[in-house]
């Protein structure tokens, strides 16, 4: 299997990005609930410009964080596991099952109810966490389940992308979205048609991009995927504009904007009984999900497309393998996290959402890893 440095560079930056976020989050957790617990929220809540510095950073820097997602959705499309339809399908039936299954339990608890717009909250998976949990199994990790779980992760954003997009978009202001589609559509042009490879113009229009789309009722994150797909791709080498400022997005997202984002949105005050709130219908929805309905919906998904014949699995692969990482894709942080705050209102429902969250990715996490050490213990025999 043909791997590209590329890959090795994301790979390495997100895994221990993964690391960094388990520290960022405990240490949030902790001075949330210590006598600094009411400066640190009100900190992240100071006011910049008329909005909170939770806004801005929600807003504007995690929208580089969904730029460098989708200079890796278009390096996967063009030269990853998403360049042959053959190979691309199995991530891709991972994805969608990984999406559907969770989506379909949270509406079981919550249809007809106020939280019944958190139903893609168990959708997501975080790619930092995922891969910095695999990486911990070491070289005992074959490199098709790299592939496949960053595939699968990074097609679960895009997912996730699509649903902010269409369902988390509120007071549509036509005029603002059309301009800045028009930005984008111009940006395209620029390197479609003019051959231009310059950064500076692509980062231009897309601050002016991500302006309009702010003030246009679509989350302006979604600005990062669009101006990641107008950057032209070239030949994919390390010439490639593309490339360039993907290779230089990798550590200051893995160690500065994730670890600020998370900082930002776990300044979690526990109020309240933990036994009470995992027994709401948004909580158990989330837990569920995140915890079952992944593994379950990456798996069957996964069974259904190999065993009708429109992919294959991995030689190096096993179905207990595919389970085990179905785990790894219930570990929802990140994008999970970013929904909730689009999904409800309430501050207090939130944070205990939020809170849900981490608990459910984190139990995730300790059932994908011991799975998976046990199961890569074995040698591997297609079923």
């Amino acid at each position: 299997m043909k791997i590209t440095q590329l890959f090795i560079d994301f790979f390495q930056s997100e895994k221990i990005g993964g690391v960094l976020l388990i520290c960022c989050t405990a240490l949030s957790l902790v001075i949330a609930n210590s006598s600094l617990g009411e400066f640190y929220h009100h900190f992240w809540m100071s006011s910049i410009a008329g909005q909170p510095l939770e806004y801005w950073i929600n807003d504007g820097l995690m929208t580089i964080f969904f730029l460098l997602i989708g200079l890796e959705l278009e390096r996967e499309i063009y030269q990853g596991e998403l360049s042959n339809v053959k190979d691309a399908l199995l991530p891709i039936f991972a994805a969608i099952g990984g999406m559907l299954v969770p989506a379909g339990i949270y509406l079981y608890f919550n249809f007809g109810t106020q939280t019944q717009s958190g139903a893609g909250i168990p959708m997501a998976t975080d790619i930092a966490f995922a891969l910095g949990i695999l990486s911990l199994l070491g070289n005992k990790v074959p490199t098709s389940l790299k592939v496949f779980l960053t595939a699968l992760a990074v097609i679960d954003d895009l997912g996730a992308i699509l649903v902010i997009a269409l369902f988390y978009t509120k007071n549509l202001i036509w005029t603002n979205l059309l301009i800045s589609l028009g930005i984008f559509v111009l940006l395209y042009s620029l390197g479609k048609f003019f051959k231009v490879r310059n950064l500076i113009p692509y980062l231009i229009g897309g601050i002016a991009m991500w302006y309009f789309m702010l003030h246009s009722g679509v989350h302006a994150t979604i600005t990062g995927v669009l101006l990641a797909f107008a950057i032209p791709y070239g030949k994919g080498d390390q010439t490639s504009t593309s490339y360039i400022l993907q290779h230089y997005l990798h550590q200051p997202v893995a160690f500065i904007i994730l670890p600020i984002f998370a900082f930002a949105n776990t300044a979690i005050h526990m109020t309240g009984s933990v036994s009470e709130i995992i027994k709401e219908s948004y909580s158990i929805g989330i837990a569920l999900g995140l915890i079952i309905g992944k593994p379950i919906g990456i798996f069957l998904l996964s069974l259904f497309a190999v065993r009708i014949g429109i992919c294959k699995l991995p030689n190096d692969l096993n179905w207990k393998v595919i389970f085990g990482v179905g785990f790894l894709g219930g570990i929802g942080f990140t994008m999970s996290i970013f929904i909730t705050l689009l999904a409800f209102e309430s501050a207090e429902i939130i944070n205990h959402a939020k809170l849900i969250i981490l608990l459910s990715s984190l139990l995730a996490g300790i059932l994908g890893f011991l799975y998976l050490k046990a199961i890569l213990k074995q040698n591997y025999t297609e079923e």
